[in-house]
């Protein structure tokens, strides 16, 4: 009698059918399915690893220059950006994203493949500590660089193709901008871009790849603030690139093994921990921004109200035709000034006065008490990273606080 060869513990099988972001943040980078492994990879606390004579191509060989701590990570999130192509058990059609020490550290190698005196064409409004960078690297004469207002197509056409004639080498994007709110038409500057063969590079942290992928734009690098929604609890800094072609990808992990700007390996394994309720958390974050940015648009205490979601608001059409939502980033202007802006971040109970953004709570902050910020974004302009705390009570203390703020600037 024949004994039958046992089932592949490998089972099931992969399915080629394409799956949504909301399964595919539970299900991208897990380990193989075997009988009796572990479900989740396990933190791999190691600077180096077993080699001898010349290693083989993927082999593990030190700390700074690959380990499998990364690759979970990498893996789900290029899945992610690349889900016209994601299928169940499959890996990404592209290379892995790139993690990085944080998100800056993620910028600066971006902002490397610039080459030596390339033009850069950024947002006149963008994370603050990109601008410094790109105005530290123009003083050094590594690159030079032109601001414009994103949300005007025709005037980043012209810049693209330099008033002297002179091509850009990259347009940096930000959209929804920082902390202005502004949406690009990214298909459209892409297309532009590329017509000068310069690169794109999108800033995508405050829209997360379920609400925009620039890949599918046709843009060439993606960054994240991986501290921000990705890993969404306020409790890692990191960052991360995804480039499609497989030669940028290489420039860009050749940028943090030369650099040394690499990522801890429990600080990633919390990063893919937080990706696991991405979706959930961006579901109810976008509904409580939604809720908040129409009541504050009524508030007899609030002078302007920034948020792509609003029927009014300059980037509604834009951003409805090219994103799966609206994120969970409001800007807010209240009564009183500067003045009423401080005492509305001073007053408020639940909300937390705090910068950076992204996690389950609700933060705010005054965006000018930088001394680094655009000098064109307003003095009293707050910004409000909307996390997912019950709305009413979020708006019960907003409410109050705005009252109570315009009395105190009044006074």
């Amino acid at each position: 009698m024949t004994t039958p060869a046992p089932a592949s513990p490998d089972l099931p099988p992969t399915d080629p059918t394409p799956v949504s972001p909301r399964t595919l943040v539970v299900s991208a980078g897990r380990p193989p399915r075997t009988p009796g492994g572990s479900l989740n990879p396990p933190v791999v606390l190691s600077s180096t690893f077993v080699s001898q004579g010349s290693p083989a191509p993927g082999e593990h060989l030190y700390g700074r220059i690959g380990t499998p701590a990364w690759e979970p990570f990498e893996q789900a999130l290029a899945a992610l950006e690349r889900l016209d192509h994601a299928t169940l058990g499959l890996p990404s059609d592209g290379p892995p994203a790139t993690v990085f020490a944080s998100g800056m550290a993620a910028i600066d190698a971006a902002l490397a493949l610039v080459p030596v005196g390339g033009r850069v064409v950024a947002p006149r409004h963008a994370y603050q500590v990109t601008l410094v960078l790109l105005r530290e690297l123009e003083e050094r004469g590594l690159l030079r660089l032109d601001v414009v207002d994103v949300a005007d197509t025709e005037a980043v056409v012209a810049a693209l193709r330099g008033a002297d004639g002179t091509p850009a080498a990259m347009l940096w994007l930000e959209s929804p901008t920082n902390p202005m709110l502004e949406v690009a038409d990214v298909p459209a500057l892409v297309a532009a871009a590329h017509d000068v063969d310069a690169l794109v590079v999108v800033d995508s942290t405050f829209a997360t790849p379920l609400v925009q992928r620039p890949l599918a734009h046709g843009a060439d690098v993606v960054v994240h603030s991986v501290t921000k929604y990705l890993a969404g609890h306020s409790d890692v800094v990191l960052g991360a690139t995804v480039a499609d072609d497989p030669a940028l990808h290489g420039r860009l992990v050749a940028h943090r093994t030369t650099h040394g700007a690499i990522a801890g390996p429990f600080e990633v394994w919390l990063a893919l921990r937080g990706l696991r309720t991405l979706a959930l958390r961006v579901e109810r974050a976008q509904a409580n921004a939604a809720e908040l940015a129409r009541r504050l648009a009524d508030h007899a205490h609030v002078v302007e109200v920034r948020y792509p979601g609003l029927p009014g608001d300059p980037g509604h059409a834009r951003a409805a035709a090219q994103m799966d939502g609206f994120g969970a980033i409001v800007g807010l202007r209240p009564a009183g000034g500067e003045a009423g802006a401080d005492a509305l971040v001073a007053t408020v109970r639940l909300w937390v006065p705090a910068t950076s953004l992204g996690g389950v709570e609700s933060t705010l902050e005054r965006r000018r008490r930088f001394a680094t910020e655009s000098p064109t974004v307003p003095q009293d302009l707050v910004r409000l990273s909307v996390g997912i705390e019950d709305v009413d009570d979020l708006w019960a203390d907003l409410d109050a606080a705005l009252t109570a703020a315009s009395r105190t600037a009044q006074a």
